[in-house]
């Protein structure tokens, strides 16, 4: 028995995407990890199983607002709130798969249910929510360099710091350490950013469960607010949106912030291969 699989990227973060439209898959962490194995697995950031809303315990609530779950799980097999590339990858299967067309389409998430739009000319916008921003300083450090960080949630948490240099960063194998403790109680996401020119930044990103990635979409929507309010910007306060480009290490992704505090990711999104998975070989990798 061989269980099908796609492989997709959205700017290079890598996904394992498992069509399970029943929820009849036990995907344990340890299953999870064997597959983003990028020696003795398939090799990803992360594994986006697909799941119809109706028939995941957490998903059946949004089922009326959306017919797809993205019940998505980090490299280490440890499960996340959101993944703003894996949405796009997300959408971009379900369009391959025939389920979807052009145009929009409703996703379910940990982080609720996502507005997405698959554009005629190719790249996916996803509606990201609003981001909070908790109050309390919170610093980062890379050996024995330490940073102010701004705290913005995206549904998952994030701590942004701006550096001279991204090799400031260091190899990000590791998580970055960071204080106070309680800020972040479950881990974090860290980028570390950089300008490039007016509305205009690069970042790298250690991804939490999944050390360095090639590209974060929630990161980059957290990095665009962070850096917009370090601007002495606010489109709530303007009541004008106002438009980052963020280049990470796979590619770029712009996001807009509107006046009502609502997150646009626009980004490209790949699917690159499909396979089966030996089944014998995932039972084992299970235990």
């Amino acid at each position: 028995m061989r269980i099908p699989f796609l492989k997709g990227h959205g700017t290079e973060n890598d996904f394992v995407i498992v069509p399970d439209p029943d929820n009849a898959l036990d995907l344990t962490p340890a299953a999870v990890a064997a597959l983003c194995d990028h020696r003795a697995g398939i090799g990803a950031d992360g594994v986006l199983h697909v799941v119809r809303s109706a028939a995941h315990p957490e998903a059946k609530g949004m089922a009326a607002d959306a017919e797809w779950f993205m019940d998505y799980r980090n490299g280490d097999g440890s499960i996340a709130e959101m993944c703003g590339n894996g949405v796009r990858v997300f959408a971009r299967y379900l369009q391959h798969a025939g389920q979807v067309t052009e145009g929009d389409v409703a996703v379910a998430t940990r982080g609720g249910v996502k507005a997405v739009h698959i554009a005629k000319e190719g790249d996916i916008t996803v509606g990201m929510g609003h981001a909070r921003l908790p109050e309390g300083e919170v610093t980062v450090s890379v050996g024995d360099r330490t940073w102010p960080a701004r705290n913005v949630n995206m549904g998952n948490p994030h701590a942004v710091a701006f550096v001279a240099d991204l090799a400031d960063a260091g190899d990000l194998y590791t998580p970055p350490p960071f204080s106070p403790p309680s800020a972040y109680p479950d881990g974090v996401n860290v980028e570390f950013v950089v300008d490039r020119g007016p509305r205009h930044v690069a970042m790298r990103v250690h991804e939490r469960g999944s050390g360095e990635t090639r590209s974060c979409g929630t990161g980059a929507c957290a990095v665009a607010v962070a850096t917009a309010r370090r601007d002495g910007t606010d489109p709530a306060v303007s009541g004008t949106p106002v438009t980052y480009t963020v280049d990470v290490p796979g590619g770029r992704l712009v996001i807009t912030e509107r006046p009502d505090g609502e997150i646009e990711m626009t980004g490209p999104a790949v699917i690159v291969a499909e396979g089966g998975i030996d089944a014998e070989w995932l039972e084992n990798a299970a235990r």
